[in-house]
């Protein structure tokens, strides 16, 4: 979780804000449930008289109960009601129910004190309605008190206590309290709220508007609660998708960067299926996780802690409960997190699998088809796709089972409520909206530490996304702008040198080149040749620092490139793959690829050089002809040539072709040279190329052998001295060719070839 949250640690005030609304919105939703309580057992069952203590009651009614109370008791009830007529009317309030709100007549007390005179009044008017009482016990219990006090059988109880002295009604008040300890204090209550109600239907109040004013005020206080309590969690999910979708955004543009970064020896940690995955399916499995920890993981709690907060201030002694039902979920979770878990870690190593299989034979679908592979290649991603779906299966349903089981859990924590509440309700000790209440709480509770745990069981793959993510973002590119770069001169020349350069590429133990000396100089055509593997590709891709070297330097006009700015070095030079590789967009957007600001005159004059003219205008768009990903609707050639024009058309002071022309025809290859050395005149070129018809005029030629030098000079020079150059002339060349070449007439035409002995690159 943390891995994931520090992604959007930037934005900590937001998620500041979230948790704020996440209080509001707990606090709406555990509200909700006191309301129940109360329009059950105020609204419906006290028929909505809120207090045991009288706002009114007749002068009658006072009298008698002064009749049950000593001297302090009597002074209190006084001096909070006041007479008017013969109606007293309440006179104090406690003055924490009424703070800024305080009216002029009213006796405002304490708390405790208010808290004081409701139990007196409690106390006293259940034995006024214990002595009023109709039925056979009241009557048994009257006859037996009249009996005792000599008294005839039809004199009411009230008219004989009032005929008692104060000392004997207060000795009898005492043994009816002792006996009334035994009794719980709802029924207490309930019976004081009972006498209050008698006493205003007595009065001529309507007790039934007074029941429905309270439902319907309780009711829309309740509905606007939970309008307020929906808001709320909409602003939430509206923030924690914005956000989530933001640090998605942003953890896709610092993940593409630093791919773009890259040096071939980073890019060589990761297969290109697996940078995808991290690019795309990594980040969203953040970001799904994001949206729930904002909207699930840190309600949960909140609602939890919450919820066990007001179960403990009902006072229900059901507590108990919750705890059993916690444990269970948490028992049931923990065996499914310990069967599930190690499938959710291995899943995205799976798609990692299937995305390259995949990739695979959509790229190569056409060696594919050609060597009649397709079944074998079904078959692949068959088992490929067949091991994801198997684990996937696995986790569903895992998750199909839980969801379920936990509803079992909790219907059999409803019904072991209600029975346990049920026998509290018999006893007395419980109403029956404070056990709705105690269901609502519960379920609420168990419910956060279910979301909490089914959020849990999503964490695992986050985790893993997250830390491959962060595999991507922590490499360390070895291949670096310096922090104090330097630069060349305003007219830089393009002299190209590499001094005593040895390389060895990432892991290897050998080198690949090994004391590679030479320079390029402007004007001049620097050619590279040598067997397949010796070296040639991986000695220009030093130049652009897609690798850099081991020891020695390459240079350009005398200053170590080392030493540039990447993007000053890069913007020198014109490289142009072994493989054409084509970009999404039209002819013109590929060819002016290389430059910022690029006229359609330079456009067309790159494609005439790189002789691309001719095919370009044949098609139906000329230029802003659409060209395919990866250039799948243009031949191996023509992408060659567009390549080519791509260098051209960047105007460089470096021209690197890598075996840039072996697609071309001879005709073709040789006009384009003809053509690219007018244009290229005055820069420096550098040709690696495996045909010795592309090199035949170079100015310089290097021989590689093995990743070593074995030979340097021109095509004279090195077919009459070195012995491994001849042998690649010999396996390309007549000998006519190679004697015309090395100046000698063997009485054959130079122009006739032997293409028995010529090898077809």
């Amino acid at each position: 979780m943390i891995k994931v949250l520090k992604f959007a640690k930037k934005s900590w005030y937001v998620m500041i804000i979230i948790l704020l609304l996440l209080f509001i919105q707990a606090n709406c939703d555990l509200a909700l449930p006191e309301y129940t309580s109360d329009i059950v057992d105020v609204g419906i069952q006290s028929k909505g008289i809120e207090s045991p203590v009288p706002e009114k009651m007749r002068e009658e009614t006072f009298e008698q109960l002064v009749l049950f109370m000593n001297q302090e008791e009597e002074e209190l009830f006084r001096t909070s009601y006041r007479k008017n007529g013969t109606i007293y009317e309440l006179a104090a309030a406690c003055e924490e129910d009424h703070k800024g709100a305080k009216k002029d007549g009213i006796t405002y007390i304490s708390e405790e004190e208010y808290e004081k005179f409701q139990q007196m009044l409690i106390e006293k008017e259940t034995i006024l309605s214990m002595l009023s009482s109709k039925g056979e016990e009241a009557d048994a219990m009257k006859s037996q008190m009249l009996s005792q006090m000599g008294l005839p059988a039809d004199t009411e109880l009230i008219t004989a206590f009032s005929m008692l002295p104060k000392e004997t009604v207060l000795e009898i008040c005492d043994g009816i309290s002792e006996k009334m300890e035994d009794m719980s204090d709802l029924i207490g209550e309930s019976t004081a709220i009972a006498f209050v109600c008698a006493e205003y239907e007595a009065m001529g109040m309507d007790v039934d508007k007074m029941q429905m004013d309270y439902l319907k005020r309780k009711g829309l206080e309740m509905l606007g609660i939970a309008v307020l309590g929906m808001v709320v969690s909409i602003i939430v999910a509206f923030i924690s998708s914005r956000l989530a979708a933001n640090v998605a955004k942003d953890l896709r543009n610092k993940v593409y960067k630093k791919v773009v970064s890259f040096s071939n020896g980073e890019m060589n940690q990761f297969s290109t299926s697996s940078l995808i995955t991290r690019c795309t399916n990594d980040i969203q499995q953040v970001q799904m996780v994001l949206i729930m920890t904002f909207r699930i993981v840190l309600y949960a709690p909140i609602m939890g802690i919450g919820g066990i907060v007001k179960v403990i201030r009902t006072g229900t002694h059901m507590t108990w409960i919750i705890a059993v039902a916690v444990v269970t979920v948490l028992s049931l979770v923990g065996i499914l997190m310990i069967v599930a878990m190690p499938k959710f870690k291995i899943m995205q190593t799976l798609v990692d699998r299937l995305n390259l299989v995949s990739r695979e034979t959509l790229t190569g679908i056409s060696v594919i088809r050609a060597f009649g592979r397709e079944k074998y290649e079904e078959d692949r991603f068959e088992d490929a796709s067949t091991d994801l779906m198997k684990t996937q299966l696995f986790t569903h349903r895992t998750m199909a089972f839980m969801m379920p089981t936990m509803m079992f859990i909790m219907n059999g924590i409803t019904v072991l409520i209600i029975w346990v509440g049920a026998h509290g309700i018999d006893m007395g000790n419980l109403q029956v909206g404070d056990m709705m209440a105690f269901i609502t709480y519960t379920m609420q509770i168990v419910m956060s530490f279910l979301m909490i745990t089914m959020v849990s069981v999503m964490l695992p793959r986050a985790a893993v996304s997250a830390v491959r993510i962060d595999e991507v973002l922590n490499t360390e590119t070895h291949i670096n702008s310096p922090k104090k770069p330097e630069k060349l001169e305003e007219a830089v020349k393009g002299v190209v040198s590499f001094e005593h350069v040895f390389f060895a590429y990432p892991g290897s133990k050998e080198d690949a080149l090994e004391d590679i000396d030479f320079t390029a100089n402007p004007g001049e055509t620097t050619a590279i040749i040598g067997s397949t593997g010796c070296g040639k590709s991986t000695l220009v891709q030093l130049l652009p620092r897609l690798y850099d070297v081991k020891e020695g330097a390459v240079k350009i006009d005398g200053m170590d490139i080392r030493q540039l700015d990447l993007a000053d070095l890069r913007d020198m030079i014109g490289y142009v793959p072994q493989k054409g590789i084509l970009f999404s967009g039209t002819i013109k957007s590929n060819i002016g690829f290389g430059r910022k600001e690029v006229s359609m005159e330079q456009i067309e004059e790159a494609a005439e050089i790189a002789q691309a003219s001719e095919f370009i205008m044949a098609k139906p768009d000329t230029f802003e002809e659409h060209i395919a990903q990866g250039g799948g609707n243009v031949s191996g050639g023509q992408k060659q040539r567009l390549s080519i024009a791509r260098a051209i058309a960047k105007q460089p002071k470096i021209y690197v072709f890598d075996d840039s022309f072996s697609a071309l025809d001879y005709k073709t290859d040789q006009i384009l040279r003809k053509a690219l050395h007018e244009k290229t005149k005055d820069a420096t070129v550098i040709i690696v190329a495996q045909r010795i018809s592309t090199i035949l005029h170079a100015d310089k030629i290097l021989v590689l052998d093995d990743g070593k030098i074995v030979g340097q000079g021109t095509h004279k020079e090195l077919l009459a001295e070195n012995e491994v150059y001849r042998q690649i002339a010999a396996s390309q060349l007549s000998e006519a060719e190679m004697n015309a070449s090395a100046g000698k007439d063997a009485g054959k035409k130079s122009g006739q070839r032997d293409h028995g002995k010529k090898e077809v690159q």
